[in-house]
């Protein structure tokens, strides 16, 4: 185990190597589209370094034991998405920024106020409503917001905000508590059929639930993308909770039903399967989008066409939906794996903590934390390449879009709190009690 000290010394470490690596960058975009350093690169590292520093504070205030690798490369990933969409829209840009300092300001709030995970189990049904509700809220009239034929938004005064990204992180905290309670239930035969011992149909309504309210999703807000990261996060839980494999085939069978269902009935998610199947019949239209995030992958190459140096203006939403085309282009493969690396680094240790866990409420919670990251980033990732239909969902840290990195730092703050807990009572039962210190760090 890594001392406290050497613990935190390397996540300061880490955070100083972030922002030199984001400040090369910029600097190179910079260089690359005006020839010259950006004017503002001093305040933009001063105010990164300030807010990375902020939370590392708050770390070692709040969870001194907590790991010390999520922090840095989620700062990383933050700082190259701000220099992609500075590249891209000033305006933007300026929003980033603005989202970034809530979502550090969220970041350090849920470590004040969560400061045992287990705790948040007590809600759970607190959590239920409040994330249902949030999930239906665009389709309550004059708030919610259609944008590109999706109704995920809510618009009250000059703000728009997408309340299924904190929903899914209040349904995150439910499913784990629910199914920590009942996963014995869930694992094992509990009904007798001639020879067989079977699970009773009544144990299944979980999973028909989830199925059945994600479909409504996908029907009421044309969102394919959140509807599959809602069930794909309750069917990893479950699977994560019982260890059994029979679940993740039931739950593709339901949802590939239910899309097919859904598909004869929604023009919008009918356009959208049509352009990823053949992108070339509809090159002007629906098609042109995904058609150009290809051109600028082919273009990168394997080591890009450097930094500020790519035609991204042609790509439609090219800060959000089509960013990592973007940084494809000018990174070149070897660039984006690199980005990739630095997702799979957060999923890992995500799991790494959910393992180093001993409640199962606290084990399924980080599981499911660490999902979330991982499917949306598939899900995005495969969407631009045309592995899978392009949806809406937003590259985590990277993409522009103020609901996601607010969510997401929340997110990562529950997963430093998980850790911090794991490890706290890892010490607790290596060291004797009279020897253990409490709240010192450096």
């Amino acid at each position: 185990m890594i001392p406290l000290p050497a613990r935190r010394r390397t996540e300061l470490g880490l955070i100083i190597l972030a922002v030199i690596l984001t400040g090369g960058l910029y600097a190179l975009a910079g260089f690359g589209k005006a020839g010259s350093l950006p004017a503002n690169i001093g305040p933009f590292l001063g105010t990164l370094f300030a807010l990375l520093i902020a939370a590392h504070i708050a770390l070692r205030r709040l969870a001194p034991l907590a790991d010390p690798i999520l922090l840095p490369v989620a700062g990383l990933l933050n700082g190259i998405g701000y220099v992609f969409i500075a590249r891209l829209s000033a305006h933007e840009a300026r929003l980033q920024a603005i989202w970034t300092a809530v979502g550090i300001a969220a970041f350090v709030a849920t470590l004040l106020i969560v400061r045992r995970a287990r705790d948040l189990e007590r809600y759970r049904y607190m959590f239920a409503a409040g994330g249902i509700g949030m999930l239906l809220l665009p389709l309550v009239p004059g708030i919610g917001e259609d944008i590109n034929g999706a109704r995920l938004w809510i618009h009250v005064g000059t703000l728009n905000f997408q309340p299924g990204e904190i929903a899914k992180l209040a349904l995150a905290v439910f499913f784990a508590s629910v199914l920590a309670e009942r996963s014995d239930l869930l694992s094992q035969g509990t009904k007798r059929v001639g020879r067989f011992l079977v699970l009773d149909p009544r144990y299944l309504a979980p999973i028909v639930t989830a199925w059945a309210l994600s479909l409504v999703i996908f029907l009421a807000e044309n969102d394919l993308g959140s509807s599959f990261l809602f069930f794909a996060l309750f069917i990893g839980m479950l699977w994560v909770a019982t260890g059994r494999a029979l679940y993740l085939g039931v739950g593709a069978a339901l949802f590939g039903g239910g899309a097919v269902l859904a598909l004869k009935a929604i023009g919008h998610a009918q356009t959208r399967v049509q352009a990823w199947l053949d992108p070339w019949v509809h090159a002007e239209t629906t098609g042109y989008q995904i058609i150009q995030g290809w051109f600028a992958i082919a273009n990168g190459g394997l080591f890009g066409l450097g930094p500020g140096q790519s035609g991204a203006a042609s790509i439609p939403e090219a800060s959000t939906d089509m960013i990592f085309a973007v940084m494809a282009e000018e990174l070149g493969l070897l660039g984006v794996s690199a980005i990739l690396i630095g997702f799979l680094l957060m999923v890992g240790s995500g799991l790494r903590i959910a393992v180093r866990c001993e409640r199962p409420f606290e084990k399924l919670l980080a599981a499911g934390l660490s999902l979330i990251l991982g499917v949306q980033t598939f899900v995005i990732v495969a969407g631009v390449t045309r592995l899978i239909p392009l949806t809406g969902i937003t590259l985590p840290f990277v993409s522009y879009g103020g609901s996601s990195l607010l969510a997401n730092y929340i997110l990562l703050a529950l997963l430093l709190r998980l850790s911090h807990g794991a490890e706290s009572e890892a010490v607790t039962i290596a060291v004797p009690q009279e020897h253990l210190v409490v709240g010192r760090a450096e």
